[in-house]
């Protein structure tokens, strides 16, 4: 264990509310338990869960950090109990169930990544959660395949261009939707095989258009809503559809003698409250699977904008104006 300061500096909020919530604090820098290792963070990644946390409408789980943050990068300076000591010293980064805005921040050791040589600490803080996210809903629960098609919504996201990088490297098709004839742009430059505008037009004939009226392979939604009837009519026969936010609403009405008919699937996950041994299992699937193409400088995450960590409100205010393409992120040193 390194020489570590009593008491750290750290974003959180006392009450719910907008972005002008957010305020520094100074906190006891965290003790790792068994399992644990403590990292001193460089970055931070933004995520939507945290906005939707700080307005009240997605509390962490029980025994999580009550800050937000679910993805981190940086320095190992203190081991738990059972950690091995080769990760002492080590830059990794990791997905962790908050407490990601802060100087120093808990990780299990079993979430955490080595950042490779090439990788600025950075694009490593904006990995994790979008990673873990898309591979475990694109291709664990979507079961996709190589020469399939998948429409992405919110191409320029963190999400959905993690899903346009993913789906090509792994033989995909890439259909993605923004809002705006820029953003349409910027989607196709990351990858995409086809943007569609749904400012413009109705992406339900679009797709139809696109795919010469077969549909899509797989559909991952993060509005929910009244898109979900949409989106099945844009699924092929055994088409699946994956749920992973509801930024459009809970609700949806559908026809479920559709679902039956062409054998569709509707399925859906959260990351956060997942198990630590189910993190533990995907952290090392990634590991194998994708994690040597980052080291071999095949996949980087988009990046948007870093904010100094006192300017959290000014990069919670940007994520919720739409305005990114890919990652907005929080410099901690």
């Amino acid at each position: 264990m390194l020489d570590l300061p009593v008491t750290m500096t750290a974003v959180g909020f006392a009450e719910h509310g907008g972005p002008e919530v957010l305020r520094p604090e100074t906190l006891p820098v965290p003790r790792p338990g068994p399992g644990e290792v403590l990292v001193k963070v460089a970055y931070a990644g933004v995520n939507r869960p945290d906005v939707i946390q700080r307005q009240g409408l997605y509390p962490p789980p029980p025994g999580a950090s009550p800050l937000p943050g679910l993805e981190i990068s940086g320095q190992v300076v203190a081991l738990g109990e059972g950690v091995t000591a080769p990760l002492l010293g080590q830059a990794v980064c990791a997905l962790v169930s908050g407490g990601g805005y802060a100087e120093y921040c808990l990780a299990p050791a079993a979430q955490c990544l080595p950042v490779p040589d090439g990788l600025p600490l950075d694009c490593a803080a904006a990995l994790p959660e979008t990673l873990l996210t898309v591979w475990h809903n694109v291709f664990e629960r979507g079961w996709a395949c190589e020469g399939e098609t998948i429409l992405v919504h919110g191409g320029t996201s963190g999400i959905g261009s993690m899903a346009i990088m993913l789906g090509k490297l792994f033989g995909l098709t890439v259909i993605v939707t923004c809002g705006g004839a820029d953003k349409c742009r910027a989607a196709l430059e990351i990858g995409a095989d086809h943007a569609i505008d749904y400012k413009a037009s109705d992406f339900v004939e679009a797709v139809k258009d696109i795919t010469g009226g077969k549909g899509v392979n797989l559909v991952l939604d993060m509005v929910a809503g009244d898109y979900v009837a949409r989106n099945l009519q844009c699924l092929a026969e055994d088409g699946r559809h994956v749920t992973i936010a509801v930024q459009g609403g809970a609700k949806a009405q559908i026809n479920m003698a559709q679902v039956m008919s062409r054998r569709l699937t509707l399925t859906g996950s959260t990351l956060r409250a997942r198990s630590a041994t189910f993190k533990a299992l995907l952290t090392q699937e990634i590991a194998q699977t994708v994690w040597p193409l980052v080291e071999a400088g095949k996949l980087r995450p988009i990046m948007d904008q870093a904010f100094p960590m006192e300017q959290a409100a000014a990069a919670h205010t940007r994520m919720e104006a739409g305005h990114h393409i890919g990652k907005i992120v929080l410099k901690m040193g």
